[in-house]
């Protein structure tokens, strides 16, 4: 799936590393995975559906940067040419084909422009191909779940924020686990997955509407009770990668963070073979969770 040519996707790149470098470069840098200070470009891309949707997102820039500076020196042109001073008897023109046909003709232009990538795009995210692994995310008042379905069949777990104060008893103490794990996003448990693998992810909710979303990963799918969406991703950088329900689903709402643990095959398989037995079902029905008030 690709949004245009090498050419334009060479093009784009160069436009977008020549205005980092004219506004300082690190100041528009994103993190790679979390979000940081001062960032104003978008997190780091890591699949590829993430790398084409930024650059969509940087032509589209451009292209609303060249129609708002031709909109602004025509105003400006008529506001020198045609005030009363300067143009003290008013012209009685009341209609210009060519303007008429033109300022029809290049809207509908622009838009099928846009249309053609933005198409391409989209079909990417519809089209899953053939799955490594398959999680089921299942988003509650206010935490997640993961079930691992297929091969990986056999546990389920939740994940939850970990609390602040436990946070900074535990975690934050030492500077260097406060940076690979930050405050209001780390969880107690997180989705694993290899790197360089196709991974469908099914998304439900079991209460209210929530929204599964990862930046880094270019994701943004909405958990709706009821129903079985899907959306998939191909990591390839190994990591932990970042997220949280972009949807107002209620008071916890920016307590449900999302954590993928992005592994090496070697490095799944022996955490695949781990969780089986941590998470594994004793057959006795799981307590019921309530929701509480952070």
């Amino acid at each position: 799936m690709r949004i245009g040519t090498v050419g334009h996707r060479l093009a784009i790149g160069l436009a977008a590393s020549g205005i980092a470098t004219a506004f300082g470069g690190a100041a528009l840098a994103a993190g790679t995975g979390l979000p940081e200070r001062w960032q104003i470009a978008m997190q780091t891309p890591v699949t590829e559906l993430a790398r084409d949707v930024h650059l969509f997102h940087t032509g589209l820039v451009w292209i609303i940067t060249v129609i708002s500076l031709l909109v602004l020196g025509l105003l400006i042109a008529v506001v020198v040419k045609f005030n009363e001073r300067a143009n003290p008897v008013p012209a009685r023109t009341t209609h210009n084909t060519f303007l008429e046909v033109a300022w029809t003709i290049v809207p509908v232009l622009v838009l099928v422009a846009i249309a053609i990538p933005s198409f391409r795009l989209l079909r990417g995210h519809l089209i899953i191909p053939a799955a490594d692994v398959v999680v089921k995310t299942t988003g509650h008042s206010w935490y997640w779940s993961y079930e691992y379905l297929g091969d990986q069949a056999g546990f389920k777990f939740d994940a939850n924020m970990v609390p602040e104060d436990e946070w900074r008893r535990t975690i934050g103490a030492n500077p260097q686990t406060a940076a690979e794990r930050p405050r209001l996003l780390a969880t107690d448990n997180e989705m694993v997955v290899p790197a360089n693998k196709v991974v469908k992810v099914q998304v439900t909710a079991s209460d209210v509407l929530h929204a599964f979303a990862m930046p880094s990963f270019g994701l943004k799918i909405d958990a709706v009770p009821g129903r079985l969406n899907e959306t998939w991703f191909k990591a390839e950088r190994e990591g932990v990668y970042y997220g949280q329900c972009s949807e107002l689903c209620g008071n916890g709402h920016p307590y449900m963070p999302i954590a993928i643990r992005v592994v090496s095959e070697e490095a799944y398989a022996a955490w695949l073979a781990e969780a089986k037995q941590k998470f594994a079902s004793t057959g006795d029905p799981a307590p019921v969770k309530f929701a509480t008030a952070q």
